[in-house]
């Protein structure tokens, strides 16, 4: 399994190399544990401006796609550890800013629930 990236005209060099990143990713190619390019490698194989490739390689890991780990390199992180930490901070989001609106638990709850059940329908 290797790591597979063009990019061409359609957006932002960086934010191809995210999108990218995080498709395969989740597509299972990139494997957890998967050990990504440093910075400046993938940065010189790409042609690209090394601060371009930190700053996917940030928003990857704002995300919870990518884990960086000092000196032992920069690693795909598990899917459902980063979905779990997105859901929980999301979940944190609206919380305060349901109770900032006034709205009683009961009400919030409601929302959160309507808005779920609209989700998956």
């Amino acid at each position: 399994m290797t790591l597979k990236i063009r990019i061409d005209d359609s957006a932002a060099p960086y934010e191809q190399v995210r999108a990218q990143i995080s498709e395969q990713a989740r597509a299972g190619a990139l494997p957890v544990g998967y050990k990504l390019p440093t910075v400046r490698g993938l940065a010189e194989e790409l042609g690209l401006a090394a601060n371009t490739v930190a700053k996917a390689y940030r928003a990857l890991e704002a995300d919870g796609v990518i884990e960086t780990r000092g000196r032992n390199g920069t690693l795909i992180a598990a899917a459902g550890d980063a979905a779990d930490r997105e859901a929980s901070a999301a979940a944190q989001t609206f919380a305060e800013r349901a109770r900032r609106l006034g709205l009683s638990e009961e009400a919030a709850l409601a929302a959160a629930r309507d808005a779920v059940r609209a989700a998956y329908a």
